[in-house]
């Protein structure tokens, strides 16, 4: 346990690396396994969703870089609130507070990026994908990643969050959002219950639901105790479930890699609501 812990905190890259790289081929593999996978042409739209990962690489490079400097100051000064609460010196209840609170950090970011035209336009590419698998988890806008990051640095900042546990939380976020995506669904016993605390394949699938309000639904990332919270939490049956955005079904032969970098730029398409 002590090897592994000292290879989360001193290799976080490549431990993100490898985890995505894993949770990836797994997630392919429950599609393929399940015989959910109707894509015929699954490589295809994969390889349009993979160009973010290179679009998005030198923004994160520096990214990291202000994650380092800024955890390096708060350390340095002690500053942010979990470095003055006396009981979290317990690493376990350290790591529990950690993470609850970027959870909720992550929640509101997503409601902002849902609520503000702007932001929204950057985050219509990622929702914008008309046939959800694991690939649509990297199908990100380098201007949203700037902007998710930025949320994320903001909630470092205040809180004084240490390295090994924002290590830690963005592999459980990895795996999380991997999964959530995948084009599988469990079985409704199991989600019943798993929905309980966690953001489930079954919730998201409805997040991702063309027409509002199920689109500005479930926007918890790895837990869903937010959305029950803040009344964002619904339900929609699979059959009914139809992926994509109301306002961006059109012409889907033209969702090439540079027509979707394109696309925060164009006008903005008011969104219709709908009951589904």
């Amino acid at each position: 346990m002590h090897s592994l812990f000292h290879f989360l905190v001193y290799s976080s890259a490549e431990a993100q690396f490898f985890l995505i790289t894993a949770m990836l081929v797994l997630g392919w593999n429950i599609e393929l396994l399940a015989g959910l996978n109707v894509n015929p042409k699954k490589w295809k739209h994969a390889m349009v969703n993979a160009g973010f990962i290179f679009s998005n690489f030198p923004l994160q490079v520096l990214v990291g870089l202000c994650f380092a400097g800024t955890m390096q100051w708060t350390a340095a000064h002690q500053f942010g609130f979990l470095y003055h609460i006396p009981v979290l010196k317990n690493r376990l209840l350290l790591f529990i507070t950690t993470f609850i609170f970027l959870d909720f950090g992550e929640y509101i970011y997503h409601v902002i990026m849902h609520k503000v035209k702007r932001f929204w336009m950057f985050h219509v590419v990622h929702h914008s994908d008309l046939r959800l698998d694991t690939s649509t988890s990297l199908r990100e806008h380098p201007g949203e990643n700037f902007i998710r990051n930025s949320f994320t640095l903001l909630w470092v900042f205040i809180s004084g969050t240490v390295f090994w546990a924002l290590v830690l939380r963005q592999i459980i976020q990895i795996a999380s959002n991997v999964f959530a995506h995948v084009n599988y669904r469990l079985p409704e016993k199991i989600d019943k219950y798993a929905g309980l605390l966690f953001i489930t394949p079954n919730l998201h699938h409805v997040h991702h639901h063309y027409l509002q309000p199920y689109t500005d639904s479930n926007y918890g990332d790895v837990l869903s105790i937010w959305d029950r919270l803040f009344g964002t939490f619904r339900r929609l049956p699979p059959s009914k479930i139809i992926f994509g955005v109301d306002a961006f079904m059109d012409e889907p032969e033209k969702r090439t890699w540079f027509f979707l970098l394109k696309l925060p730029f164009g006008k903005y398409r008011k969104r219709p609501s709908g009951n589904g």
